[in-house]
This record gives structure tokens, C-alpha cells and sequence, in this order.
């Protein structure tokens, strides 16, 4: 299902590529794919770490923080106000999932996450 995920998120960040019309559309198709992609892996990472967290927890500590630091860099990168809030979204949903982690839940709820995914899909339609 991750896979699938993964897949239709690329999928919309490549329709929206092909489709833009002018610079400012252009700029934002980039700013999309290229947030797509890293998201996309961000959350197959993180789905990993879940499913693996009662082998390795700290997978799932590593896997949250990687995903910060993505963030980070994803905020530094783009100039979309839409496209930022999303991502802004998708942290916060990586902050629930990491303070229920914290709390001792090896199995936290990645809806968050996985919703917060979809906005910048949503978002990356043109």
C-alpha cells in the first residue's frame, strides 16, 4: 500500500510538471516534484521504521529525525506559499508521530503523516 502511495504522489508531481503553463506554474511544478519525490521516500522510510520498530526502536528515532532534517531543507528550497504550508503540515504530523514514539508507542498512529503527504499532492495539481 506504501508502494502505491508513493507511486500515485510521484504520478501527481510529474502531471503537474507536464502540465504547467508560464514561469510562475513552472516554478511551482519543480518546487512540487521535487518535494514529491523527497516526501514520497520520507514517508516509505518512515512506514519501514514502524513496521521494524520492535526489532530496532531506535530505526523509528533515526527515520523522524532524517525526515526534520528533510523538512528543513525542503522550507529552504521552495517559494510556494501553498506548497510550504504543506510541507509546514507534514512536520507537524512528523511531531505527533515522534512524541507519540516518545511515549512509549512503538506503533504510532502515521495518519498525520500520510494525510499531510496527500495535501502536497493535492497542492502539485495543477
Amino acid at each position: 500500500m506504501r508502494r502505491r502511495r508513493t507511486a500515485a504522489l510521484a504520478a501527481t508531481a510529474v502531471l503537474a510538471l507536464t502540465g504547467a503553463v508560464g514561469c510562475g506554474a513552472l516554478d511551482k511544478a519543480m518546487d512540487c516534484v521535487q518535494t514529491a519525490e523527497a516526501i514520497a521516500t520520507s514517508v516509505d522510510n518512515l512506514g519501514q521504521a514502524v513496521s521494524s520498530a520492535s526489532d530496532d526502536p531506535t530505526r523509528l528515532t533515526e527515520s523522524l529525525d532524517a525526515i526534520d532534517k528533510e523538512l528543513d531543507n525542503l522550507r529552504d528550497t521552495t517559494d510556494n506559499a501553498d506548497l510550504t504550508k504543506a510541507v509546514d503540515d507534514l512536520g507537524k504530523g512528523v511531531t505527533s508521530v515522534r512524541t507519540a514514539v516518545e511515549n512509549g508507542d512503538t506503533t504510532p498512529d502515521l495518519a498525520p503523516v500520510t494525510s499531510a503527504a496527500a495535501e502536497i499532492g493535492k497542492v502539485c495539481t495543477p
